[in-house]
């Protein structure tokens, strides 16, 4: 953990003068200051009592916009300014009006990833298009501050963090537009851009030697013959959109030899788990998919999964980069199906439960956990170097067969929270969070002191 310094603004201090950390004072000479994207000139001192803190006087600290919040800061020196904050920006959208949830249902998930300031030493904030000032290059940024939620006027951040909602929000174009310029005008780094598109994922890892062991077959949707060759070879597979989340549209196709039927197992609109027998694949699909539009979908290979009380389990990993930027994995939690669905999803009545809970024997427990661990850093690893953008974050959607080998299913650049609702599962919520943010301390470190490492 790099070290954090206790921020006062003090009214002692002359007009345009700092007292930096004394304990600073040996290799460096600062003559400016900077909070976010404000800068200004400042007589620099070590602090004269020799404290570890730093002190701004009032102008100063109006001048750059640096908030009474009783936070420590991390302190960047490099080319003669200290560098307070970092500031971290939380780009989202679907604000309210309401001032107890100004972000709709997902306040409470931004009310506790901001909580976790302090432990990270930075001041993020929540702000979406609507609040930025390009005249006056601020944003009026939502801090959650003892308990509620403040707003309050700031610089530009050092980096921002994207949490959009959905695809639908990611592909406005104001939206689209905000994160170019911000970008490219202002040089500030975005992490985690953009949702994964399935296919996608999967075509770029199946060229990689390392990681195409742990991909089950999978193609866009193009013929009959094609599902019908798969089933042959696995006895079932899964019909789903490329685009998809939350396991919605996710449909199974079995093949039974026996009796020469296809069985689909779905969710329907009503919530209900549905088993439907045909009598042939071309009828399956007609009824599946009525409007005929089938140029979305992917089809993957059916496995067959470790099972808990006779239902499957598959495997929820997180992992995310530290404030040292290494990949590390943060969570991992078992999903079981619930009786006769298509996916482990707790919306299609799944539900959620640790490793301990669903293998009783510690040896087999350490074996699986490893396996899952060293898949998911590898995976983390390759898919950081094969894909746009900077990731520091990504939720993998993993199997393990009858034999013990691991399978990828997806992996989600904006992974979701539910298995955060397990109650032995609160530390990990608590630990994704702390990472989301230590991530971001790290990077807007790199970018004010190596930003050809940051800006390749």
């Amino acid at each position: 953990m790099k070290k954090q310094y206790r921020i006062d603004i003090s009214d002692h201090l002359e007009k345009g003068t700092i007292y930096f950390p004394a304990e600073l004072s040996k290799h460096h000479a600062p003559t400016r200051v900077s909070f976010g994207t404000f800068a200004t000139q400042a007589k620099c001192y070590p602090h004269p009592d020799g404290k570890n803190t730093l002190v701004l006087s009032p102008d100063i600290a109006e001048t750059i916009k640096v908030p009474s919040l009783d936070i420590p800061f991390h302190l960047f020196i490099a080319d003669k300014t200290i560098h307070v904050g970092p500031l971290i920006g939380v780009f989202t959208s679907g604000f309210t009006p309401f001032a107890m949830r100004p972000i709709g249902e997902r306040s409470i998930f931004f009310s506790k990833l901001l909580s976790v300031k302090k432990f990270v030493g930075a001041l993020p904030f929540v702000f979406g298009e609507q609040h930025i000032n390009w005249e006056e290059g601020t944003i009026e940024g939502l801090i959650y501050h003892k308990n509620g939620w403040q707003s309050i006027i700031l610089p530009f951040p050092n980096v921002i963090y994207d949490r959009l909602p959905n695809r639908r929000s990611e592909k406005k174009a104001a939206l689209r537009k905000v994160k170019d310029r911000l970008q490219s005008e202002y040089l500030i780094p975005w992490y985690n851009p953009g949702f994964f598109n399935k296919l996608d994922v999967f075509e770029r890892l199946e060229s990689v030697g390392a990681v195409s062991s742990l991909l089950p077959e999978t193609h866009p949707f193009t013929s009959f013959s094609m599902i019908e060759r798969m089933l042959s070879l696995y006895g079932h597979v899964y019909v789903k959109p490329m685009n998809g989340s939350l396991g919605l549209g996710i449909y199974q196709v079995l093949y039974d030899r026996d009796q020469n039927h296809y069985y689909c197992r779905f969710r329907d609109t009503d919530g209900i788990n549905r088993l439907r027998k045909f009598e042939t694949l071309e009828s399956l699909m007609k009824h599946t998919f009525p409007n005929n539009k089938l140029n979305h979908l992917i089809v993957q290979q059916g496995i067959h999964l470790l099972r808990h009380e006779r239902c499957p389990v598959d495997f929820r990993v997180h992992t995310n980069k530290d404030e040292n930027g290494r990949w590390k994995v943060s969570a991992v939690a078992a999903k079981v199906a619930g009786p006769g669905s298509v996916t482990t999803h707790v919306k299609s009545g799944g539900c959620i439960k640790t490793i301990e809970e669903v293998i009783e024997n510690k040896e087999e427990q350490k074996k699986l956990l490893q396996k899952l661990s060293e898949a998911s850093l590898l995976l983390s690893h390759v898919l950081e170097n094969h894909m746009e953008g900077i990731v520091g974050e990504i939720g993998f959607d993993l199997g393990v067969d009858r034999e013990g080998k691991v399978w990828l299913f997806e992996a989600n650049s904006k992974p979701g929270r539910s298995i955060f609702k397990h109650p032995d599962m609160k530390e990990f919520d608590l630990l994704t969070r702390k990472l989301s943010l230590a991530f971001g301390v790290f990077l807007s470190e790199q970018a004010i002191k190596k930003p050809g490492e940051v800006f390749k």
